[in-house]
């Protein structure tokens, strides 16, 4: 399969329910483990909601975005830019299948900033995501190396730059509710 050069695609197969991935993807209650153990915070799961990644502690949001597209539980879009960059947003898709063994999962980040530092963060963030997820939703944890990992992020969270702070990256108020 040929991709765009502004393209990329991650793709596994879970052995779990739709269900079970999809509420995996959409759950605000804890951080996510497959999403660098970022927590979720949004206004309205539709399109036009916007999403906020965010420190465990609330403290610093790693991305915001705005939901696209919202087909429980088989399609989920939305924009997302990395917070510590200037770079323009891109778009990811995630799209669910049942299949014989299970739920095929593909991740699709499309329009990615080349060249740009998070284009290189969406490239290597992708398998960490697809393989956490899997973990995730298999055995109820992420990978041994992510755990450790996240126990990195929290001891270097006050490095974080200031830009990131959550104070400037509120969810603005639609005025409606959905």
């Amino acid at each position: 399969m040929t991709e765009a050069a502004d393209k990329a695609v991650f793709r596994i197969t879970i052995h779990g329910s739709v269900d079970d991935v999809w509420q995996e993807l959409v759950r605000t209650d804890r951080p996510q483990g497959a999403m660098f153990n970022s927590r979720m915070e949004r206004d309205r799961l539709a399109p036009g909601g916007q999403l906020r990644m965010r420190s465990p502690n609330g403290k610093y949001t790693a991305v915001a975005g705005e939901f696209i597209e919202v087909e429980q539980p088989v399609r989920l879009s939305h924009t997302m830019r990395f917070t510590n960059y200037d770079d323009p947003e891109c778009t990811v898709v995630y799209d669910l299948r049942e299949v014989e063994t299970g739920v095929e999962v593909t991740l699709t980040v499309e329009k990615l900033p080349l060249g740009t530092k998070s284009e290189k963060q969406l490239r290597q963030g992708g398998p960490f995501i697809v393989k956490n997820l899997k973990a995730i939703v298999e055995t109820g944890k992420p990978t041994l190396g992510a755990r450790l990992l996240y126990v990195l992020f929290a001891l270097m969270a006050p490095l974080n730059p200031k830009r990131c702070r959550s104070v400037y990256w509120p969810i603005p108020s639609t005025g409606s509710e959905a």
